[in-house]
């Protein structure tokens, strides 16, 4: 065990691609941590869609030595899907090095992420990466976080997380200026379980912080919270391989092994004490994340929604702010009703589904979540699904959640960020110039219109250079209707949306033009319908496939030919009535990825 005057722990907190990662390589290497010829790029993303994407999306800590001190460093994600993840890291910290691009300044997740660590009383270490850049401007953003932040500038570090300029002294900044762990040895362990993840050979493997007491190898654990009690099987430390060890003291980092094979009695925020004279009191947990975005997801397969069921539980333990329920649907079967952080997090959810179980899935249009007051009763009612949202003579008005957004930009793009905000029903709140060549600008914007598209259209409108952070801010009543797609007069369920009634039409269309494409030809016409309450809005045709019953007929009488085609008409009338109409499992994918394309 380590005195706990040797011990520091760290988050590296920053905006997305400001360089958290490539900077938690050069601390291994200078550190001598992993070996030389090991070595690789973003050494702690461990998962392949991590790298490929060039984005953290776990948050990963690992213990160094330096200068007689051990460090203990958390690598947190920067998009703000993620911001969960990088909450729970910081509470088992005791300060923060903040990074800053040195060519782009503050942007919005920065100004989150400080705000977050400033909450949680931790002391901040700023250091402005990437100088090495051509267009980097250290003394400029230097100044400008003083100003926006409070923080010195002449107690800002220049660093270079690529060529390593700087590193050294940004380690010797950390054990002077980040307090020590507090905690006493003596007291009963007190243990937080900060992030688990499932292995499939040894059960649950959770990274825990020590805050009072020790934890011995062999010793018996209650979880607090889980109300379980189980044996060590293994405590140790990353280095960044997993090394065992005897013992973990007061301030200490490291990982748990239990045997658990439950997932869910090792839940981030659980405290663990010991069975014999252990602590009462849980610590502070965490706020269970409120999800914003649902959708459904359907195996493609019928037969693997129980392996989708698992999948589910396992990737829960590892991600636990996402959540999920059975549901079931007329036109895709049984699958589950997911919600989300954000829209990159139902994307990676997804994807990683996908890869890790070897799943095929089919995901419905995201929605969020309404509350629906009914006429007469004043009974409000819950929709996150909008095939379950009341019939609109029974409702009273409908609500939608709101969010703050936060976003930077360099001035020039104001205009048109204005005009994006009001298409999308946004009201101005504030608006404000952080230096004469950047503004930030605070909208209040219904939550429905962000979860589209609306990075995509603000990075694209402003050539990549604004950044966007969000908190939620309550729900507002809003002018709302429920769109229908009907097949041959039958409602589609996987199809309906709820829309802002201005543009429903512009939906409908939409969503007719592209399924009269994607949907085969019957042996009967088949109208494409998209209805609100009992009032269809557009309507698309599927002409039927024209077999030719005359090709028998060499010349001849006119009536026999007459006679044949009437019999042809009667059959496909009679078809049409009890016809079912076919879609492939490729028309859905299509049309439900009708918003990503538009």
């Amino acid at each position: 065990m380590i005195d706990t005057s040797r011990i520091r722990n760290l988050s590296i907190i920053a905006h997305i691609d400001h360089g958290k990662s490539t900077l938690s390589d050069r601390i291994l290497e200078i550190t001598k941590a992993v070996d030389p010829r090991e070595m690789r790029e973003q050494y702690l993303d461990s998962m392949d869609i991590e790298r490929e994407r060039g984005i953290t999306i776990k948050a990963q800590n690992v213990r160094v030595n330096w200068n007689d001190h051990v460090l203990h460093l958390i690598d947190t994600p920067g998009h703000v899907d993620f911001g969960y993840e990088v909450s729970r890291s910081l509470a088992a910290c005791e300060g923060v090095v903040l990074l800053v691009d040195a060519s782009q300044g503050i942007e919005a997740q920065t100004l989150a992420n400080c705000y977050l660590a400033i909450e949680n009383d931790l002391e901040i270490v700023a250091a402005l990466n990437k100088i090495d850049l051509p267009a980097a401007d250290p003394d400029r953003y230097a100044e400008e976080i003083e100003n926006v932040l409070g923080i010195p500038a002449d107690s800002i570090l220049r660093v270079s997380g690529k060529t390593g300029f700087g590193v050294d002294k940004l380690l010797d900044a950390v054990i002077e200026r980040i307090p020590a762990p507090k905690g006493n040895r003596s007291d009963p362990l007190r243990a937080l379980i900060f992030d688990s993840i499932y292995d499939q050979y040894r059960g649950v493997v959770s990274s825990i912080r020590i805050v009072d007491g020790t934890m011995r190898s062999g010793d018996k654990l209650r979880f607090i919270q889980a109300g379980s009690v189980h044996g060590v099987e293994e405590i140790g430390v990353r280095t960044p391989v997993q090394l065992p060890v005897k013992a973990l003291g007061p301030g200490e980092v490291g990982y748990l092994i239990t045997g658990i094979k439950d997932v869910g009695q090792a839940r981030s925020g659980e405290t663990v004490t010991t069975f014999d004279n252990g602590a009462k009191e849980p610590l502070d947990g965490y706020r269970n994340p409120k999800p914003m975005v649902f959708c459904g997801l359907y195996p493609i397969d019928g037969d693997e929604f129980e392996d989708l069921r698992e999948s589910l539980e396992k990737l829960k333990l590892n991600d636990a702010s996402f959540t999920y329920e059975p549901e079931s649907s007329l036109a895709l079967g049984f699958g589950f009703r997911c919600g989300f952080l954000g829209l990159l997090h139902m994307e990676i959810v997804r994807e990683r589904l996908e890869r890790e179980f070897n799943l095929s899935l089919i995901a419905t249009a995201p929605s969020v979540e309404y509350r629906v007051t009914m006429v007469g009763s004043g009974e409000v009612v819950v929709v996150d699904n909008p095939s379950e949202m009341p019939l609109s003579h029974s409702v009273e008005k409908i609500e939608e959640p709101y969010l703050k957004i936060d976003i930077l930009s360099p001035s020039e793009y104001t205009g048109t960020i204005m005009d994006l905000c009001q298409t999308r029903r946004g009201e101005m709140l504030n608006m404000s110039y952080i230096s004469p060549e950047r503004v930030e600008m605070k909208y209040r914007i219904p939550l429905a219109e962000v979860v589209m598209d609306f990075f995509d259209a603000l990075k694209s409108r402003t050539k990549g250079y604004a950044s966007l952070d969000y908190e939620a801010d309550g729900y507002g009543a809003s002018d709302l209707v429920k769109i229908d797609i009907l097949l041959n007069a039958a409602p589609v369920d996987a199809f309906s949306a709820i829309i802002h009634k201005q543009k429903a039409f512009d939906y409908g269309r939409k969503m007719t033009v592209k399924l009269r494409e994607l949907i085969p030809r019957q042996l009967f016409d088949v109208p494409i319908q998209a209805a609100v309450g009992g009032r269809i809005i557009a309507r698309e045709t599927v002409k039927a496939r024209r077999k030719d019953v005359l090709a028998k007929c060499y010349g001849g009488d006119i009536s026999r030919k007459r006679k044949l085609l009437e019999k042809q008409k009667e059959g496909k009338k009679r078809m049409k009535n009890i016809g079912r109409v076919e879609v492939p499992q490729e028309a859905f994918i299509s049309a439900l990825r009708l918003d990503e394309e538009n």
